[in-house]
């Protein structure tokens, strides 16, 4: 009997010691991550140092729930009608980086991440700004053309859907920028790259909606804000993380 009580102790313990109990927490940063220069852009407490594009305040249809930043439809708006509320990171620029950032899509959901953003009075976020698409890709509307699907660079290169998983799960999308020379990786599959600033993003802007956007046909600012947009529809993000490079 002694001897089955220890076996079943020493069993548990290895159960234990085994076990991820040092999963790391969300919107926190490891001890090598703050060696490594990576910063936070949200505490999972608050919108500090978030604000509307082209505003001072934070949109009404923007809320903290569960350690997650969450855009739901306007009120007074239908699904897939923002609600002016396009938001960024407003307290540094970035030019050279490596974001990480996590979405879950809900139900039909679209909505997308922003680089480089230049605010223009009047304009929407994506006006002037590269986008990483944010979609169901089982059931938005928005699912019918390759690079509308998540992870693409928003009607220009289409990204793999199948390193995309599910509405209601969560994905982590990492856009990497050095020098021009662009990534998006999405959970752990690179699925896109390009570079800025050349002949080839120029015919890439040309193929797509884009083409009469004066804030890309004069050219994408080398440097900006990182955004997040409204489309009227659920989404979630947590750890939105950066690094300088």
């Amino acid at each position: 009997m002694k001897k089955t009580v220890f076996l079943t102790l020493a069993f548990a313990a290895s159960l234990f010691f085994a076990a991820p109990s040092f999963a790391q927490k969300a919107n926190k940063l490891s001890k090598q991550e703050k060696k490594d220069n990576w910063v936070l852009l949200f505490n999972g407490k608050n919108f500090d140092g978030w604000r509307q594009c082209n505003g001072t305040a934070m949109p009404a249809n923007w809320v903290i729930e569960d350690g997650t930043m969450k855009v739901f439809t306007g009120e007074g708006k239908k699904p897939g009608q923002g609600a002016n509320g396009d938001i960024l990171f407003g307290e540094k620029k970035y030019k050279n980086f490596e974001l990480s950032i996590d979405w879950k899509a809900g139900k039909m959901a679209n909505s997308g991440i922003f680089y480089h953003v230049r605010e223009v009075p009047g304009k929407p976020i994506y006006y002037a700004a590269p986008e990483i698409q944010v979609l169901d890709n089982a059931e938005a509307t928005d699912n019918k053309v390759a690079s509308h699907m998540a992870g693409s660079l928003y009607d220009m290169i289409a990204a793999d859907p199948k390193a995309v998983k599910p509405t209601g799960e969560w994905n982590t999308c990492v856009v990497k920028v050095k020098d021009g020379k662009v990534t998006h990786t999405m959970n752990g599959v690179e699925v896109v790259s390009y570079t800025l600033w050349t002949p080839e993003w120029d015919k890439l802007v040309q193929n797509s909606k884009f083409k009469t956007f004066p804030g890309f046909t004069e050219g994408i600012a080398k440097e900006g804000f990182i955004g997040l947009q409204d489309h009227g529809y659920t989404v979630w993000f947590r750890n939105i993380k950066i690094r300088e490079l």
